[in-house]
């Protein structure tokens, strides 16, 4: 297959140097005040201006990109760790005063209402949100967030058990929570948590910090709390905070319940007096973990066979970025923990970054980073970077419906059909388990910055919302101080705040949109794509349309969703 790949070439640089070498800020302050000084006659340079501007964004961006990947990948060369810090002290600061002055020439441009304003409403929205929070004293602030966030990662990164004389990463352990002794789960599950209690006041400070920061930022842009300043920062034009709250009480209301009868289920099978939380991950039938690849190099290969079967443009998008090196997908010592998608505006191709170890969840991820690639692929053509920074809401529906809708070939990694339909029960349960989380870590957040607290307040907290979202089955009694520290796990709170409940908005959309596939095929899959294309250039309720499904997360319709799944569920078993 690699034989037919034509490998995209960057595209010619018309206003930034093809050699420019970013190593210091002089390298690249003449261009922002090249684009600050220009004078602009008519609506054609203006938009030759709007051009320039965009490609010394994507040319920044995917700069950084590199240096934050390459970090991550290894948390133990200092250089790494040097070179993006490097772009966040010295780089992003000088940046942010430039951003603000040229949004402001740009909004103030007499030839502004001479664009066409249908195709670029959704970007001047935005445009306009910016101006309206920037403030000149949060830019050391934001500097000061951005590295301490980092710390966050560093500290998980070196976080590992011994198993049978062998330091193992989190991750791994996590695998072993499969296991059918009982025993020898238990065993893991408390080395987990003593490892996880090693760092837990280091966590409670680093949060502190973060928070003392955030809520500085938000006052200081006239903001009541951080959560309020954030909805303008993210750009939340489509739903409120109530919003929000109306989604954590459907989820409570109408998945929580199915959740509960899963899990009791579980527990019967099981035949546990206590359902413990070390017995959540075990097959029920007694059976060993799935195993669906043996390393990196098969997930790749597999994921791309998928792929192509489902679409075979899906999976040349994938076979692309492993020629050209774009994927790192194994966990190791110290890589910093979870997984993304980075797009890389320039070049076009984005890059996967995970920690796999042969587990189903692996295939998952790598199902939901390669929709995430898929996406990129589809508006890298998009006449400006902006237009191809999508909302989460519109992001994660195109991970979330890959999951989804890549079932369909996944015998491709189960050759057994025992296990492709354990993988395939694990999945759909799966894609109703994971609401109540996202509703617990959202809900959490808005406490968190509406309210001041003390990290002790903090984890009851916490422990209320778990009693009304989290597992009802579970006997916490004996794992108490487990319990209160859970959500430190959710790298989302520390390094990306508020970006959590979008998850859950979009595993919605998904559910929607694997329901057109079953009843359309390929016409669901066409809609999927159109609407992806669109970029950021339309409304997130205007791209579900696309899509051919409703951006909607009200209690009758979270309902209609998950009684749609539990029939789902019953063809399967």
């Amino acid at each position: 297959m690699n034989n037919i790949i034509e490998i995209p070439k960057r595209p010619k640089r018309k206003f930034v140097s093809e050699n420019l070498v970013i190593d210091s800020w002089e390298k690249i302050e003449s261009l922002f005040e090249d684009l600050l000084n220009r004078n602009i006659e008519n609506i054609l340079e203006l938009e030759k201006w709007m051009s320039d501007r965009s490609e010394l964004a994507a040319v920044l961006e995917e700069d950084m990109a590199w240096r934050y990947i390459k970090m991550n990948i290894d948390t133990t060369d200092k250089k790494l760790g040097e070179r993006f810090h490097f772009w966040i002290k010295e780089i992003s600061p000088k940046m942010a005063p430039y951003s603000h002055k040229l949004n402001l020439k740009l909004v103030d441009s007499p030839f502004l209402n001479e664009l066409d304003t249908y195709k670029y409403k959704i970007y001047l929205r935005s445009v306009r949100k910016s101006i309206e929070i920037f403030r000149e004293e949060n830019i050391p602030l934001f500097t000061q967030m951005e590295a301490k966030q980092q710390e966050y990662g560093a500290i998980a990164a070196k976080m590992s058990i011994e198993v049978n004389g062998e330091q193992i990463t989190m991750q791994q352990a996590q695998q072993l929570l499969k296991d059918t002794n009982r025993e020898k789960r238990e065993e893991i599950y408390h080395k987990i948590q003593k490892r996880r209690f090693q760092d837990e006041k280091a966590l409670d400070d680093l949060y502190d910090e973060l928070i003392i920061l955030r809520q500085k930022i938000a006052k200081n842009a006239s903001f009541q709390n951080y959560r309020d300043y954030m909805f303008s920062a993210m750009g939340r034009f489509d739903y409120t905070a109530t919003d929000c709250y109306s989604f954590h009480d459907a989820i409570a209301q109408e998945i929580v319940p199915i959740i509960s009868l899963f899990e009791e289920k579980r527990k019967k099978k099981l035949n546990y007096a206590e359902y413990k939380p070390w017995d959540t991950s075990v097959d029920v039938d007694g059976l060993p973990a799935l195993k669906p690849f043996n390393g990196e190099e098969e997930l790749t290969n597999k994921s791309i066979e998928c792929f192509n079967k489902l679409r075979p443009y899906f999976g040349e998008c994938i076979a692309t970025m492993k020629e050209m090196k774009h994927l790192d997908l194994e966990s190791k010592k110290g890589k910093a923990p979870g997984g993304f998608m980075y797009p890389l505006y320039e070049i076009g191709v984005p890059f996967i970054y995970m920690n796999s170890v042969g587990s189903q969840r692996d295939v998952v991820t790598m199902v939901h980073e390669g929709g995430h690639a898929v996406h990129s692929f589809l508006s890298r053509d998009l006449s400006l970077t902006e237009f191809k920074s999508t909302p989460s809401e519109v992001a994660e529906l195109a991970s979330m419906s890959m999951e989804l809708f890549s079932m369909e070939h996944w015998d491709v990694f189960y050759e057994n059909e025992n296990d492709l339909k354990r993988a395939k029960l694990e999945q759909l349960e799966k894609s109703l388990g994971t609401l109540p989380w996202v509703a617990a870590i959202d809900k959490f957040q808005h406490w968190i910055y509406t309210h001041d607290h003390t990290a002790a307040e903090r984890k009851e907290k916490w422990l209320e919302i778990d009693r009304e979202l989290g597992n009802q089955i579970v006997n916490w009694e004996g794992e108490e101080r487990s319990h209160a520290i859970m959500w430190q796990k959710q790298l989302h709170l520390y390094e990306v705040p508020f970006y959590y409940i979008e998850y859950g908005m979009a595993q919605l959309g998904a559910i929607a949109m694997w329901r057109e596939f079953i009843l359309k095929g390929d016409k669901a899959l066409n809609n999927y794509m159109e609407a992806l294309k669109l970029g950021y250039t339309k409304s997130i309720g205007e791209i579900y349309e696309t899509a051919g499904i409703k951006f909607n997360f009200s209690a009758s319709y979270v309902k209609e969703l998950a009684d749609f799944i539990k029939d789902e569920l019953s063809k399967i078993n």
